[in-house]
């Protein structure tokens, strides 16, 4: 069942957020991207840096030099795309390949990071997971970024 994204938004008041986009699949890519951007500006970030990169198999090494940036680091990171299933196993390969090294970058660097690399069967879950406004998974990566963002920070030793 396609639960709604939820409206409430963690408030920030600062922090650094890079919002990792595939090109691919862009017009559903486009509207995540939309809805994260929107979400994180109202909640107060103080910088959003967007990178498009061309397919989501790009994401994690893309993902992993923002983070190897101790001078400038981010408060969280996330990740957007869809990949469609077609008649082999490329998409699996790709969406498992892609999950297990943004898993690795996470818990290797402590950078949080919302995945949203949506591996999907069809066009019609695209739409409803990415062009409704009611279950846009791009507002819902932002809520959970902000969200752990906060959580790392509360965590950090004195």
């Amino acid at each position: 069942m396609l639960k709604p994204v939820s409206t409430q938004t963690t408030e920030v008041g600062g922090g650094r957020f890079a919002i990792v986009a595939s090109n691919y699949n862009s017009q559903y890519v486009d509207a995540m991207v939309e809805g994260a951007q929107r979400t994180l500006a109202n909640a107060g970030v103080e910088l959003i840096k967007v990178v498009r990169v061309p397919g989501a198999y790009e994401i994690p090494v893309t993902v992993a030099r923002l983070a190897d940036n101790p001078s400038r680091p981010f408060s969280a990171c996330i990740c957007l795309g869809v990949i469609l299933r077609g008649e082999t196993a490329h998409a699996q390969l790709i969406g498992e390949s892609v999950t297990a090294a943004l898993m690795q970058i996470q818990l290797q660097v402590g950078l949080p990071i919302a995945h949203e690399v949506l591996l999907l069967e069809n066009e019609e879950q695209a739409r409803k997971r990415c062009l409704d406004p009611e279950h846009n998974r791009g507002i819902e990566a932002a809520q959970t970024a902000l969200e752990m963002a906060r959580i790392i920070r509360e965590l950090k030793p004195d």
